[in-house]
């Protein structure tokens, strides 16, 4: 899951990852993961809107407890990280709590999540345990991808000197996505080359240059 960040705006003809060969219920999705990042138990929230229960993320999310009586906040925890640090590899979220896992009805599914910033897009990468294709798998991808656009937007990284090539990029129109082709012919993951690699029909628009910002 990829989001791109633009001085805190997002492109909104984005398409967003909700299957189309059923329908999926948005409304629970979008509840469910805002019950999640106010890191609450009480599952009050979840009846009030008419969302069924799932296992509990949040508090793990928003209040993993420590071995001396505290609480680490993970979400705020890797947002400044987000914003301090972009490049770090530790931008993690984790809801596999060995500690607890007997004390809760389901151990996690989504147990654990990793975001990166890379050119200006944030990624989001889940783990899952264990995945059920056919009603959790579409809950959580669409669950994950708003999440990750919603990080984006309370995150922006844009450099004084780039202002002007950002402000040219997106007064250009998206084009066609391009199509990567694989050789058919390898079978064995250690045997690609480079000349594997066919992508097709990519046309951008022109260069923009900018400096590396130190």
């Amino acid at each position: 899951m990829q989001h791109v960040l633009q001085n805190g705006t997002q492109k909104h003809d984005r398409s967003f990852p909700l299957v189309t060969t059923k329908k999926v219920h948005l409304r629970s999705i979008i509840h469910e993961l805002i019950w999640f990042l106010k890191g609450e138990t009480n599952i009050s929230y979840l009846k009030e809107n008419g969302v069924k229960l799932g296992p509990v993320y949040g508090s793990q999310w928003r209040s993993w407890p420590t071995p001396n009586g505290g609480h680490i906040d993970q979400i705020s925890q890797v947002i400044n990280q987000i914003k301090s640090n972009p490049d770090s590899r530790r931008l993690i979220v984790s809801a596999w709590n060995v500690a607890e896992i007997e004390n809760m009805a389901l151990p996690p599914c989504h147990s654990f999540f990793q975001f990166y910033v890379a050119e200006g897009k944030l990624s989001c990468q889940l783990y899952q345990r264990s995945a059920d294709i056919f009603l959790g798998v579409p809950f959580n991808i669409a669950s994950y991808a708003l999440l990750t656009m919603m990080v984006a937007q309370v995150y922006a990284h844009l450099y004084n000197n780039h202002l002007e090539q950002t402000k040219l990029q997106l007064s250009r129109d998206c084009r066609p996505l391009p199509q990567m082709k694989l050789n058919p012919d390898v079978k064995n993951i250690f045997d690609f080359k480079f000349e594997d690699f066919s992508l097709e029909n990519y046309d951008p628009h022109p260069h923009i240059k900018g400096a590396v910002a130190i």
